[in-house]
């Protein structure tokens, strides 16, 4: 058996260790300290905006958004149904209700016009949403001239999930820099990694203040412990922060590997009739954190899922596309809001994601392809 091809492994650029040490030698272990403000200011400064913070997990850092754009029981927020569920869970926690919106297939991301479908049914019914979360899957960004364009016209706030789009950009800007809020995760899988970890930026101070204040478990400025609002414990470690200030050295040679990556699969399956790669659209620029694609199987003879199979035979490691959340058993009592057919359904069924972690070799990536081809021959 020869050693498996994973999806998407962590890539330890060389200082990571260096920072970390830097933390112990200071005796900074608790969720504060240089590496955590450190790194905190070069995400900030990399995606080009005035304010950071620096979390456990994505997931909190979307939690805290919510709350910042006043989300509290029993209120609406739009979210993109095809994501993970790290996205939409937060709402749950508030005793928020998700209206799910679909994708269209520019970009696989929250589809303008289903949006503005949304934004009218609601607005009809005097329920506009508090917030919309609108996610850049697998490193693409979605249409975020238009999503802005109808938050604005509704005046309701706009989180944009760029959990998987560090490094990507719209239109000459840096992913993550468009909503209200822009939120990164820093899983081991993702295309940096502090080994768990998150972040949440905005140009809004005071909102950012008030959640380094809840992350921090909303202690009160007195001498004893006093508590007048509700808190969390969300702080991310100066050890993790360390992870991270190693890793934005190499985020940009992060960036260029993995859509090296994806062009080769491009150039090599492209012309295989029935394969469609998740397009990228003139102004935008993904980190092609995932290559992606969906397959017609009555064009090839197979099914992304008999491709995910076959390749695990091979010990490759590959995955369908997200479930989309109005599909999920947790989520499916919910209003949806389709584009006209339900292109988040169709491509959950006919997508796939290939390996492209940074640190794949040429010649593990050659082997998925020769395994792809034969596979795609044989049919």
């Amino acid at each position: 058996m020869t050693e498996r091809i994973l999806l998407s492994s962590p890539h330890m650029g060389g200082n990571e260790q260096k920072y970390i040490n830097n933390a112990f030698e200071q005796n900074w272990i608790a969720p504060l300290g240089e590496n955590v403000t450190e790194f905190e200011k070069a995400v900030r400064d990399y995606v080009n905006v005035d304010h950071s913070l620096a979390l456990g997990s994505g997931t909190f850092a979307i939690h805290l958004a919510l709350i910042e754009c006043g989300v509290s029981e029993g209120d609406i927020v739009f979210c993109s149904s095809l994501t993970f569920c790290a996205t939409s869970n937060p709402i749950l926690y508030l005793n928020a209700t998700p209206v799910f919106i679909d994708s269209d297939n520019d970009t696989w991301n929250m589809s303008p016009y289903a949006l503005r479908k949304a934004f009218e049914k609601y607005d009809e019914i005097g329920k506009l949403p508090k917030a919309v979360i609108a996610v850049n899957l697998y490193g693409q960004s979605a249409k975020m001239d238009e999503l802005i364009a109808l938050c604005e016209k509704f005046n309701v706030k706009l989180i944009e999930d760029a959990a998987e789009s560090l490094g990507s950009e719209y239109k000459g800007r840096k992913s993550g820099s468009f909503g209200d809020y822009g939120i990164f995760s820093f899983n081991g899988n993702k295309i940096i990694t502090t080994s768990g970890g998150g972040m949440l930026v905005s140009n809004k101070k005071e909102n950012v203040e008030h959640a380094l204040f809840l992350s921090t478990q909303a202690r009160d400025q007195a001498l004893h412990y006093q508590h007048s609002e509700l808190g969390y414990n969300y702080r991310l470690s100066n050890i993790s922060a360390g992870i991270g200030r190693g890793q934005m050295e190499v985020l940009e040679d992060r960036v260029n590997r993995r859509r090296e990556i994806f062009d080769i699969y491009h150039e090599e399956l492209g012309g295989i009739e029935g394969f469609d790669f998740q397009p990228n659209l003139e102004g935008f620029k993904s980190n092609r954190w995932l290559t992606a694609l969906t397959i017609k199987e009555e064009k090839v003879g197979f099914s992304a899922t008999d491709l995910i199979n076959h390749l695990q035979e091979n010990n490759i490691e590959a995955r369908p596309v997200w479930k989309p959340m109005h599909l999920q058993p947790l989520y499916e009592k919910y209003d949806y809001i389709p584009e006209n057919n339900d292109n988040a359904k169709s491509l959950f069924e006919n997508g796939l994601c290939l390996p492209s972690g940074s640190n794949m070799t040429n010649k593990e990536l050659k082997k998925v392809i020769d395994v792809i081809k034969n596979f795609q021959c044989s049919k």
